[in-house]
């Protein structure tokens, strides 16, 4: 039984949205020190898209949405943290309540609508942390960028936000994915994806920032076909597979109806598939992150073998605390230790 295990009823009294909010104010409280500091785990460092990651395990956007405490998350054993999602233009996101515990079924139905502070605001906190950390602050920080719900031109949002966040930014995700924006998934079709990144690689100039592409659970095998086609295309650094879901599967909570997002362990199974159908279209020839559903060493080993370099988590620390993300970088330690492996490098796809 975790420390955390024994306030969760406690945490659990709280509404979900401002439990986050308090939670992330005591965060920034813990920024200070060393935060990714600590050397690269044995048998756990590898290379993504040109970037030594010291462990696998990220930081999954939504947490950190303005930037907030990234080093804070990367104190906690994160091998990276992704913040955002980030929009040109502040916005409230869609009206509260929001963001449902689903506790009998170990899931989170959100429907946040891309809240955040805008993208001034959280370009000043990177500029801030790249100039009074030490040493410039070790640590991977990628940016997950969006379009605003009303903008008239979103693939100009993209553009934008790659002008202003490509240097400040370990990776950038151009996330297309989320399900509640309204026709932001139809930026998925082969048209309007092979446009979007057309722009978005412009704008990015001589940067030499990797390029991500985050992807909904909800596709059909020749969208994914498609998908695959344009990544290489485009030479993208990675896909990340996957957001939530839309789709229901059967569920026990009271909140089972609610609209938006379904994570956690209910979109285990979908996005593991996912990552495998991902996998197969693109002949293992552009790295994956696989995300949706993790909680456990055993679930971040089967995305490893099944074809992802790197895991990232969010859902599952609702219901399994701050410790997480060390408990599994220890067990998939041990996993390539037992595997008589050298690199986790080794296991990626070898299901």
């Amino acid at each position: 039984m975790t420390p955390y295990s024994l306030l969760r009823p406690l945490i659990f009294r709280i509404p979900a949205e401002p439990a986050h909010r308090l939670t992330i104010k005591a965060l920034a409280l813990n920024q200070s020190g060393n935060p990714a500091g600590g050397a690269s785990t044995p048998g756990l460092a590898q290379r993504v898209a040109g970037i030594a990651f010291p462990n696998p395990v990220g930081m999954a956007p939504g947490f950190d949405k303005n930037a907030e405490v990234p080093d804070a998350m990367l104190g906690m054993g994160f091998g990276h943290v992704e913040v955002g999602t980030v929009t040109p233009l502040p916005q409230e996101g869609n009206p509260k309540p929001r963001l449902f515990r689903l506790v009998e079924d170990r899931a989170v139905i959100n429907r946040m609508g891309f809240n955040n502070e805008g993208a001034q605001a959280v370009a000043n906190r990177l500029i801030r942390r790249r100039e009074t950390g030490p040493r410039g602050l070790p640590g991977i920080v990628g940016v997950n960028i969006g379009a605003n719900k009303d903008s008239a031109d979103r693939i100009a949002d993209y553009a934008q936000m790659t002008r202003l966040m490509a240097p400040l930014a370990s990776y950038l995700t151009v996330n297309i994915s989320s399900p509640n924006t309204p026709g932001l998934r139809a930026l998925q079709d082969e048209g309007a994806l092979s446009a979007l990144l057309d722009a978005v690689i412009e704008a990015r100039g001589n940067i030499n920032v990797p390029i991500f592409l985050k992807l909904a659970p909800d596709l059909e095998p020749a969208d994914i076909d498609g998908i695959c086609r344009i990544a290489l295309e485009k030479q993208l650094a990675a896909l990340i597979v996957s957001n939530t879901t839309v789709t229901r599967p059967a569920l026990a909570s009271r909140h089972a109806a609610e609209a938006g997002g379904l994570s956690g362990e209910p979109l285990r199974a979908l996005a593991l598939q996912r990552l495998r159908d991902f996998r197969k279209a693109s002949g293992g020839a552009i790295p994956l992150i696989g995300v949706g559903g993790i909680a456990t060493v055993e679930d971040a080993w089967a995305r490893i073998r099944a074809g992802a370099s790197l895991v990232q988590i969010y859902s599952a620390m609702v219901f399994e605390g701050p410790g997480l993300a060390r408990r599994i970088v220890a067990g998939l330690e041990k996993k390539v230790r037992e595997a008589g492996l050298t690199s986790i490098a080794e296991a990626v796809g070898k299901e």
